[in-house]
């Protein structure tokens, strides 16, 4: 499932191809892409045709397009995307033949590159395989944490570490009043966002820290050294583009990342630390994977 950086790196996409141009039209390959859109497919396609998307924004591992109409001033509402295990945002010019799992696709009013001087793709296409993902029209309200208005429906996601205002005080905090495993806990998008399996572990293994670690025991020191090894690994992989281990996650260009390259935890159970070159464990956790150096992580 995409993390924060796939998540970033297809927003940062969007914002450069998407943001400023108008949705002309829309259509409906799948309804079930719409199915977190109450009022139905046509309430969609009728309220979302004529719309101007006026930015990408992200927290975790949630995605909107805030958007709004001629005569207003600002957004209200914003298409609000759930890429769920498969789901892509692509852009596409006119001709180019449909991807099979296309399912909406978006007609942009037409533009041109301020850079290139060349005109930009006239489509944005949601393409998702397995149909966990999709999107809807929400409205905008006050964030309970603070900053920009966020869609209703992602009004509950904590902060995420690379949002300017995610406080480590807050959030050592939260993690002391949790009383869990500090794995679960970096799992828990109600307290941090934006961490899937992939990178709890990674996270963890820079860090130095054991999975199992509970939470009421954990110091501010480690609360710190926790937090700042997320950050780093957060950029790391959106320099390489995120972690692609299929064909499922692409940019907007439907070009795959590369951080699967430099993971130095998941999914290399048996091969030798990065660190200390004890052999990397495998353990199951909550209907999947843990993976963890015993010398460099060991529970305390």
């Amino acid at each position: 499932m995409p993390e924060l950086p796939e998540v970033e790196v297809v927003r940062r996409g969007v914002a450069n191809w998407v943001v400023g141009r108008t949705i002309e039209h829309v259509t409906v390959n799948d309804e079930r892409s719409l199915r977190r859109h109450v009022a139905g497919p046509q309430d969609f396609m009728d309220r979302v045709t004529g719309l101007t998307v006026t930015d990408a924004q992200r927290r975790g591992k949630f995605l909107w397009l805030p958007v709004r109409t001629s005569d207003e001033t600002e957004a209200s509402r914003a298409l609000l995307v759930h890429l769920g295990m498969s789901g892509q945002l692509l852009v596409a010019s006119n001709g180019q033949p449909a991807p099979r799992h296309e399912r909406l696709r978006f007609e942009l009013s037409s533009a041109v590159s301020d850079e290139t001087g060349e005109s930009l793709p006239e489509q944005l296409r949601f393409v998702d395989q397995r149909i966990f993902g999709g999107m809807l029209l929400d409205p905008l309200v006050p964030s309970p944490q603070g900053g920009d208005p966020v869609p209703e429906h992602a009004a509950h996601i904590a902060l995420d570490p690379l949002d300017p205002a995610f406080d480590p005080a807050v959030f050592h905090a939260s993690l002391r009043r949790k009383k869990t495993g500090i794995k679960r806990a970096l799992l828990d998008q109600g307290l941090i966002s934006g961490i899937g399996n992939i990178y709890a572990d990674e996270t963890l293994w820079a860090a130095q820290v054991h999975w199992a670690t509970r939470t009421e025991t954990i110091s501010a020191a480690t609360t710190e050294r926790l937090v700042q090894a997320c950050q780093d690994v957060m950029r790391r992989a959106l320099d390489a583009g995120g972690t692609s281990f299929d064909s499922l996650y692409v940019n907007v260009n439907g070009e795959s990342g590369y951080f699967a390259r430099s993971l130095n935890a998941y999914g290399r159970a048996g091969e030798p630390c990065d660190r200390c070159g004890a052999p990397i464990e495998r353990v199951k956790f909550m209907n999947r994977s843990s993976y963890f150096c015993p010398e460099c992580q060991r529970q305390q």
